[in-house]
């Protein structure tokens, strides 16, 4: 009996036992439940908390987006130098852009040669480009004028319309040039004035109606979304791409057009000096080839170098999420392109012969004109008729010699001009 209660104490004090270690391990249990239930309520409190702050800098980037802050990204030592470089390359590019324009428009002869009709398209495009360009860009980087979506599109759209047109006619005279290479003997009847007329009104409608698509719709809210343009407000990605890839097509084709000129031209300098020996008259002058690779690597060199940087940026900006550093950049290349309609007058204007031949004649007579009148002014009044009628008449005399001079120098390129060699190529010198 004795040892049956011993037993069954025994059997007691385990069972406490093993009650007291599950009651503790309970206990551990939903302790560390409560622990993990404050952990899940502290981790949702600061994930709360990190999505307020960055909606709230998210809202704060977009009001300041809205307001065009956010692309408004210069320094005060980029805006001095990108400022200077506007402030000397705009008024020089409108100078002699206009030059050009008023020596071919005072020129009845000129106007009637289609080279020149795209020679004062690049010209009119350039004194565009000079004004719209130099206007809005100081306006908006420098003087931090924020203007209305229709307002700002409207000026976008005139440097659009401008440097899209530059470009445009400088292919126009690429194909040109081609014309004249490849089709020398059939060149009058291929290009007309009447067909260079209508090719400068289908090329202005198309860049007009393609820079003033944003105004018309296709564009974006002010917000820093995945759609919208980085390095100008209220630009759709799409948009900003076909006009990207469409002006790179156009610098293309220029590549292709003044490659084919060059190559044509040096399959005809080698084909001539094979056919005159050594000792011919082709190596006492520079062969035409020669001359024409250095115009036109030149003319190449400084189109794409002006070009492409600010295309890669618009490129780029398409595909990644520009910073701010690289908004800077983008600014100071676009101003590469203010710098080529500066520089396009004396590549395709002043290089040709004949222009220039003009303009000195039209600074003559207006020299002549001013001399005159000095003249006048210190003879009594009695004999001013009579000094007037002398200029008049020595001017109109020298108007017709002038003119007589001109048709013998062209019959006697015509006479002169070789009828076998199939090419027709005027060197602008």
């Amino acid at each position: 009996m004795h040892v049956r209660v011993h037993k069954t104490e025994w059997k007691t004090v385990h069972l406490s036992f093993f009650l007291s270690f599950y009651l503790l391990t309970l206990f551990r249990f939903i302790d560390g439940l409560h622990h993990v239930q404050t952990g899940a309520e502290n981790l949702s409190l600061a994930l709360t908390h990190t999505i307020t702050v960055e909606m709230d800098a998210s809202q704060t980037a977009n009001r300041s987006c809205v307001q065009l802050e956010c692309y408004m990204v210069l320094k005060d030592v980029e805006k001095k130098a990108i400022g200077s470089i506007c402030f000397l390359a705009g008024p020089f590019t409108l100078l002699e852009n206009a030059i050009v324009l008023g020596v071919i428009a005072a020129t009845a002869t000129l106007r009637r040669r289609p080279t020149y009709l795209f020679i004062a398209s690049i010209a009119l495009a350039d004194v565009f480009a000079s004004c719209f360009f130099t206007i809005s860009f100081l306006d908006f980087h420098l003087f931090k004028h924020c203007d209305g979506p229709d307002a700002y599109l409207f000026k976008l759209g005139g440097v659009t319309m401008a440097f899209t047109s530059s470009v445009g006619s400088l292919l126009l005279t690429a194909l040109d040039r081609y014309l004249c290479i490849y089709q020398a003997s059939s060149y009058k009847v291929l290009l007309t004035r009447r067909r260079a007329k209508l090719s400068l009104v289908i090329l202005w409608s198309t860049t007009i109606v393609m820079s003033f698509l944003p105004l018309m719709g296709w564009r974006c809210p002010t917000e820093l979304k995945p759609s919208c343009s980085r390095l100008f407000p209220y630009i759709n990605h799409g948009y900003l791409a076909c006009w990207t890839s469409f002006t790179l097509v156009i610098l293309t084709m220029i590549l292709c057009a003044y490659a084919l000129i060059l190559w044509k031209a040096h399959r005809h300098e080698s084909s001539m000096t094979s056919l005159q020996g050594a000792a011919g008259t082709g190596h006492a002058r520079m062969r035409m080839d020669i001359r024409l690779a250095r115009t036109f690597g030149m003319i190449l060199l400084i189109l794409v170098g002006c070009w492409l940087p600010a295309l890669s940026f618009m490129l780029a900006d398409v595909s990644v999420t520009l910073t701010h550093a690289q908004q800077r950049a983008f600014a100071f290349c676009s101003t590469l392109c203010l710098v080529n309609s500066a520089v396009n007058p004396l590549l395709y204007a002043l290089r040709c012969r004949e222009l220039r031949v003009v303009l000195l004649q039209l600074l003559q007579r207006l020299c002549e004109f001013g001399r005159c009148r000095k003249t006048t002014q210190d003879l009594p009044p009695g004999l001013h008729a009579t000094e007037e009628i002398n200029c008049s008449a020595i001017s109109d005399h020298e108007i017709h010699t002038n003119r007589a001079m001109e048709l013998h120098s062209v019959s006697e390129m015509m006479k002169n001009q070789p009828v076998n060699t199939g090419i027709s190529v005027e060197i602008k010198e």
